[in-house]
């Protein structure tokens, strides 16, 4: 296994990377088994935070007001972690959110990762689940804050170093980096028409919005549309 990696995890606002948004990152980078860096932001990403994911999570809106953008703090992540391998529990649903959210700001991103979830299912077969509490517990590594990015990061790390220790020799091919694979559909801009229909049913509804428009998809206009005339109504000529 490569000695240098970055561990990964994303607090998002659901489970689609393609409607959902990244809400918060957390990464370490891991050389010889030891952090030697960390990144770590809320992600001001203009939608509202759903009520199940602050119970989950303990994220409000209020937190998240004044953090980075979308745009910034996948930057920032990308300047980060630069071309190490990633490493995370259940890791292609952090890898697919990045990708997805690479791909709207029209950066590439491809990467190679190493995921503890995989890991578990192999050396810990008599455990009946493999959430990453339920692996951390049973490998007796202590958690702080789970289902806070940093926090899930640093306990992936730990376990991968752990069932490294136990198992490497026995299957040293879970713990080499391999190619991860995502595909992202084509990604159309708002439109033009949709822009004026927005900003014109924003104005008439004397609508407070922190939305940027113009960073919106053809689709997430036509969501954000459909929500606004569900709840106030069409434009009056």
């Amino acid at each position: 296994m490569t000695d240098t990696y970055v561990a990964l995890d994303l607090e998002t606002t659901g489970l689609s990377p393609e409607n959902d948004r990244i809400l918060e990152i957390g990464a370490l980078r891991i050389e010889a088994g030891e952090m030697t860096a960390s990144y770590e932001t809320f992600v001001r990403c203009e939608i509202p935070i759903p009520q199940l994911i602050t119970q989950l999570t303990g994220i409000t809106d209020e937190m998240v007001e004044g953090s980075p953008c979308t745009e910034e703090a996948v930057r920032g992540f990308l300047d980060f972690s630069g071309d190490y391998a990633l490493l995370g529990h259940n890791l292609p649903f952090d890898y697919g959110f990045m990708k997805h959210t690479a791909a709207r700001l029209g950066l590439p991103y491809e990467r190679n990762g190493l995921d503890t979830l995989k890991m578990a299912r192999t050396c810990l077969p008599g455990l009946e689940k493999k959430s990453l509490d339920q692996v951390s517990a049973y490998l007796g590594i202590p958690q702080e804050q789970h289902h806070r990015a940093l926090d899930d990061a640093l306990t992936a790390a730990r376990i991968c170093e752990r069932l490294r220790e136990d198992f490497g020799e026995r299957y040293p091919e879970l713990f080499e980096p391999e190619p991860m694979t995502c595909r992202v559909r084509r990604i159309s801009p708002i439109t033009n028409s949709q822009k004026v229909y927005l900003r014109d049913l924003i104005k008439y509804h004397r609508i407070e919005s922190n939305v940027k428009i113009e960073t919106l998809t053809k689709n997430e206009a036509s969501r954000m549309i459909d929500r606004i005339i569900s709840q106030y109504g069409k434009l009056k000529r």
